[in-house]
């Protein structure tokens, strides 16, 4: 397993949760759980992994800082890694190309590529909105695997 599309097909099998890593200021390593969906980059078109983050969780400060992430999907035995940098936008985090409803769309397009579904997706909204929710968009530099 070396590329992307593989990458994808083992997240899905653990329903989209993988470990994503971050650097801290003093140089050691933050990791979470998250959800996280391949889907393509608005900007450059290229096939990136994403995830959507608390406006205020460490995660998105460290990303800030230092924007560059790995990523880690498992199911079973079988791993893969995607390592990359990491483009953001959010409600503090204005990108190029992106306003306001941009960043609504994006937010229900990162959730959905992560195998969400949602009945309500005004209240959807409203939730992202008043949680400052940011997208993380990670352009794959490096995808390997144990498979």
């Amino acid at each position: 397993m070396t590329d992307l599309a593989d990458f994808a097909r083992l997240a899905d099998r653990s329903n989209g949760l993988c470990v994503v890593s971050t650097l801290r200021a003093d140089n050691t390593i933050q990791s979470t759980l998250v959800n996280v969906g391949v889907l393509r980059h608005p900007g450059t078109g290229a096939d990136v992994v994403g995830l959507v983050v608390f406006g205020t969780s460490r995660k998105l400060a460290n990303l800030r800082a230092r924007p560059r992430a790995t990523i880690v999907a498992h199911a079973g035995w079988q791993w893969a890694t995607v390592e990359g940098p990491v483009w953001i936008a959010g409600p503090d985090d204005p990108a190029p190309g992106v306003d306001a409803e941009g960043l609504r769309l994006l937010l229900r397009e990162v959730f959905t590529a992560a195998g969400g579904t949602h009945d309500d997706w005004d209240e959807y909204d409203r939730v992202m909105l008043a949680e400052r929710r940011t997208v993380l968009l990670v352009t794959p530099e490096r995808v390997y695997s144990n498979g």
